[in-house]
């Protein structure tokens, strides 16, 4: 399995490398079955070989009044011919500070260490592995329009097997305009595994212009570009 998330995510080419912005910008609204919760803003620079991500979502709408959180990512590490390699990846929240993670991914022993609640776990950190935000940005670096793609995700606390299949190449309208994507949709096994749909804008690097998250408990996240800047 871990063989299978390596060969296919490292379909990249050092052209498209090369090609991928060093700066994004951009902004999502944030809706739960079509009721505005939040917006996210994110930002994602490439300096050299080292990349940073910084994705801030807030609460807005009735879901303000009623429960008012911000919460911050943060990824950082290295840009190669494959793509993103996450060395350092933070989630902060502040009405649950508690619920804070902390994760470092040692490539050379093959271990990420995890800081949650105060305590302190280890686990094998398979090839190619994208923490929460990094793995977004990191279709970027990924070829291909057709058959499946397969990568390692960490929340952080733990990693799993995400593997997505192409759904179609449709052409889909958001407040930031109109985009050619390619939409995946990933393949699950179990019934409490997360449903997750993204759309990634062809002509803009595979940059994801929507997704959508279903939680098994009933709660349907749509995230929905509203503005883009690249560089």
């Amino acid at each position: 399995m871990r063989s299978l998330a390596c060969a296919i995510l490292l379909a990249a080419s050092v052209s498209a490398w090369a090609a991928a912005p060093a700066r994004i910008e951009a902004e999502y609204q944030l809706t739960n079955r079509g009721l505005a919760i939040g917006r996210m803003t994110e930002t994602y620079v490439r300096t050299g070989d080292n990349y940073e991500i910084h994705s801030v979502s807030r609460s807005e709408g009735l879901l303000k009044v009623l429960f008012d959180e911000s919460i911050t990512l943060k990824s950082t590490g290295r840009v190669s011919e494959q793509g993103l390699k996450p060395l350092r990846f933070e989630e902060r929240r502040t009405r649950e500070p508690k619920r804070d993670v902390e994760a470092d991914f040692d490539w050379e022993r093959g271990v990420m260490s995890s800081r949650f609640r105060g305590e302190m776990s280890r686990h094998t950190l398979p090839p190619a592995t994208q923490d929460r935000i990094s793995m977004m940005y990191q279709f970027m670096h990924v070829k291909g329009g057709s058959g499946n793609l397969a990568l390692s995700m960490s929340n952080g606390r733990k990693i799993e097997l995400y593997t997505y299949r192409l759904v179609g190449e449709p052409r889909i309208a958001t407040p930031a305009g109109e985009f050619d994507t390619l939409h995946f949709e990933r393949v699950t096994s179990k019934g409490n595994d997360r449903h997750v749909e993204v759309w990634l804008a062809k002509s803009h690097h595979n940059f994801p212009v929507r997704v959508v998250l279903d939680d098994p408990r009933g709660l349907r996240v749509e995230q929905t570009l509203v503005a883009l800047r690249t560089e």
